[in-house]
């Protein structure tokens, strides 16, 4: 039992990255979409009111896969994230500016004050999503790592076509995934044109993910890993079909199918490597050995078996109570306060 315990926490931080991506995916597309498909401020406004009481949620599975990173796989994590110093440090004041921006926007009447914050939120949904997705197409397709983990070269050494390959999917995916929310979420005239502009990008949006994944599986894949491939191309055809046939559910529903199976050829395809190497596979980092003792990982196994589940309950009982779609009519005139 103790020799499945690397592969399953492999597993496990597989899943909380697909998790991640789709439920932090459709509100870092959202705040994306403040500038580049609302067009007025209640218009904004709508948009932020969608996610507000759900984005601080999403991101704790961000901390938690990152967390899980360290504790399971420490040589995965201090080599990875040593490497992307850089990205990292700009992914980490992005996220810190866009909460604080969603945060500080109401908080005075002045269209030059929310015309700053929504820069933020822009900014900061743009690169965390861009910097995300170059991490994980990094940890999948090499780093210049040397044998004891180190960087090999300057402090852009990571930045390849296969990182802005991956930058460029998570950035397009989340743009697709945040239109659906918005299709599933709002009414009126904002939902017609989200699904407009769907149908019209949902054909190239998932287009990066699914050559990243089709990449993968061609340098190591196996037959389930190439089913997972043909699902995920399946799936994303679904989804276009749906929302072009106003199925809006649906269409949610086999975005996130398409998501999740193209994470699952990535993923299976470079398993049991969890960092490969691009100096020599002597040197990639495997499941085996950059593991952490038996020991840790049963505890890990037991703390994670009583607190998923309560994650999973929470998140679920959030998007029961706030499931209702807000229109333009529901959000009030923007207004002053006098603190008294």
């Amino acid at each position: 039992m103790t020799d499945m315990l690397p592969t399953l926490w492999f597993i496990l931080i597989a899943v909380l990255w697909t998790g991640y991506l789709f439920l932090e995916g459709f509100d870092l597309g959202v705040g994306m979409l403040m500038k580049l498909f609302a067009r007025t401020d209640r218009e904004r406004r709508v948009l932020l009111n969608t996610v507000g009481p759900v984005w601080d949620g999403n991101e704790v599975w961000l901390v938690t896969a990152v967390g899980a990173t360290l504790a399971a796989f420490p040589l995965w994590y201090a080599s990875l994230l040593s490497t992307l110093y850089l990205p990292f440090v700009f992914v980490l004041l992005a996220l810190i500016f866009r909460a604080v921006a969603f945060e500080y926007r109401g908080k005075m009447n002045s269209e030059r004050w929310r015309g700053h914050w929504d820069r933020a939120i822009f900014l900061g949904s743009f690169t965390s999503a861009a910097g995300i997705g170059a991490a994980l197409a990094l940890t999948t397709t090499g780093l210049p790592l040397n044998e004891n983990g180190d960087r090999v070269g300057g402090p852009f050494a990571w930045l390849t076509f296969d990182a802005l390959l991956g930058a460029a999917a998570v950035v397009l995916f989340c743009l697709a995934h945040a239109l659906a929310f918005l299709v599933l979420k709002t009414d009126g005239p904002i939902r017609e044109r989200a699904r407009r502009l769907l149908v019209r990008l949902l054909p190239f949006a998932l287009v990066p993910l699914l050559f990243w994944a089709a990449k993968i599986y061609v340098a190591g894949g196996t037959v389930w890993t190439g089913l997972a491939l043909l699902l995920a191309v399946a799936a994303a055809a679904a989804s276009w079909f749906a929302e072009r046939s106003s199925r809006d559910g649906w269409g949610f529903l086999w975005l996130g199918v398409a998501l999740a199976s193209s994470l699952a050829c990535i993923f299976g395809s470079v398993y049991p490597v969890v960092l490969p190497s691009t100096i020599s596979e002597a040197f990639n980092l495997t499941v085996a050995n950059a593991s952490s003792s038996p020991y840790t990982l049963g505890l890990m196994s037991i703390v994670a078996a009583l607190g998923v589940p309560l994650v999973l309950a929470y998140q679920g009982w959030t998007y029961w109570v706030f499931r209702k779609r807000v229109t333009e009519q529901s959000i009030p005139d923007a207004h002053s306060v006098i603190p008294l």
